[in-house]
């Protein structure tokens, strides 16, 4: 500061654009500089909030949950030459088959895509993978990707059911 003969040991920004160049105060001016500088001096109140959401991500891009920057897989641009998901007994638009399974456990077994006979790892293992891709938080909020969960819960709560130590029950 002019006419100050203390010597500047402590420094304070110039700019919000560039913070890391300084001026350097003595101890009295740096705390009446500190105390008249605005850091947001100039932005309207929409870049304020913009800003101090970018803060909180350490202004880093985003993405919604699951797509890692990608819109959703399309079924169409999977391309199976050997027809190895064919051999499996899966087909476009179809589920594996489930029809040796007892009754209470098909719709089940259809709605979380797995065939018969099933390991509870496996169902476990299916579950945690279609809650990930139908989580509401995955998809925007999305109502109809609640609903899918609630149906996709609802089969893993039957199927665990039938489940005595990791080996499925015999049909009733």
């Amino acid at each position: 500061m002019p006419g100050c003969t203390h010597e500047g040991e402590y420094r304070a920004p110039k700019s919000r654009d560039n913070l890391r160049d300084y001026f350097w105060f003595c101890l009295d001016h740096v705390r009446a500089y500190n105390a008249t500088w605005d850091f947001y001096k100039g932005m309207s109140s929409s870049q304020i909030e913009a800003h101090m959401r970018s803060d909180v991500i350490w202004q880093r891009p985003t993405w919604p949950l699951g797509r890692l920057g990608r819109g959703a897989v399309d079924d169409e641009a999977i391309v199976d030459r050997l027809d190895i998901l064919g051999a499996a007994g899966f087909r476009r638009g179809t589920r594996p088959p489930a029809e040796s399974a007892p009754s209470a456990l098909r719709d089940p077994l259809h709605t979380l895509g797995l065939p018969w006979p099933v390991s509870l790892d496996d169902v476990k293992t299916r579950y945690k993978a279609l809650a990930k891709v139908h989580h509401p938080d995955a998809n925007g909020g999305d109502r109809a990707a609640e609903e899918r969960l609630k149906t996709i819960n609802l089969a893993y709560a039957a199927l665990r059911a039938h489940f005595v130590g990791g080996t499925a029950m015999a049909a009733p």
